[in-house]
């Protein structure tokens, strides 16, 4: 199994894959900020209309950004610290001068990595079966959007279900992002929830994905604290923060969703990961 400095030695490595910056710049003290670059290599929702994108494993930031605002990335960066960059007000000033060239905030993500001395397998008063692709036919709807992607299903290559009796009531999906890291996400009916579910699937499938030699990921949004919780539970860490920059026409459209999210209204190249439902 990888130890964790493997772990995080390729997760960096991927950051980097996604933006076009070096391994390197994510442990230095100081910011740095390079042309972004795509990658048929980076995970699949790196790719236009993304403008910019800014990631923190901690130490620093490391923004990557198109040539014309490549300059406003490297004042903002100098503006602040690099743990005072993903949050209001100051992401409020980046947000009113992108509007001059046709851009605005996009999505904001906090990013979990197993700790292998943290991870194990997490039990559940339920019966837990392993998924493969041949399993999911069926259970592309809304209660199971945030396991699985309909928009990508392609990449959905395994999973971890949670049965009452005959009945699905929780499922934890992986999708392969790329090539050596493939994200979980779970989604747990809800009148099961709080009753451990989650957790068990979460842990089930990340030793799983260890197991095949690839690293699982959790992602979640800033606020919601229910699947922050659950991936603490289940074995991992936080381990990056990220913030994208989009095209204005780009954001507004999820706003036009009615409680939607990028995925729901079309953007789907922006949405690294879907919050837990648990």
């Amino acid at each position: 199994m990888l130890n964790n400095e493997k772990i995080q030695s390729i997760a960096r490595e991927q950051s980097a894959l996604d933006m076009g910056c070096c391994a390197e710049d994510f442990l230095k003290r100081e910011a740095v900020v390079v042309d972004l670059r795509f990658s048929e290599q980076g995970r699949v929702y790196f790719k236009e209309p993304v403008a910019c994108n800014f990631v923190s494993y901690g130490s620093n930031v490391v923004a990557a950004a198109r040539p014309e605002i490549k300059a406003l990335a490297a004042e903002y960066t100098a503006r602040y610290e690099h743990y005072h960059l993903f949050e209001a007000p100051h992401c409020l000033w980046l947000h009113e001068r992108l509007t001059k060239y046709g851009y605005k905030i996009g999505f904001m993500a906090y990013y979990f990595l197993p700790d292998v001395a943290k991870l194990r397998l997490l039990g559940c008063r339920f019966e837990m079966r392993l998924l493969h692709p041949e399993d999911f036919e069926g259970l592309y709807t809304k209660e199971w959007s945030n396991a699985l992607c309909a928009r990508r299903r392609e990449l959905d290559v395994l999973g971890a279900g949670a049965y009452d009796g005959n009945r699905l009531i929780g499922l934890a999906g992986c999708s392969r992002d790329c090539e050596r890291m493939w994200q979980i996400g779970v989604d747990v009916l809800p009148e099961y929830r709080n009753q451990g579910v989650a957790s068990a699937l979460t842990s089930r499938l990340a030793l799983e994905i260890l197991a095949r030699g690839r690293v699982p990921f959790y992602c979640c949004a800033w606020s919601n604290v229910a699947s922050a919780r659950n991936a603490v539970k289940s074995g991992f860490v936080p381990s990056w923060a990220e913030m994208s920059v989009v095209p204005a026409d780009v954001a507004d459209r999820a706003n036009e969703v009615p409680g939607g999210t990028f995925a729901q209204s079309g953007a789907e190249c922006l949405v690294p990961g879907a919050p837990a439902m648990v």
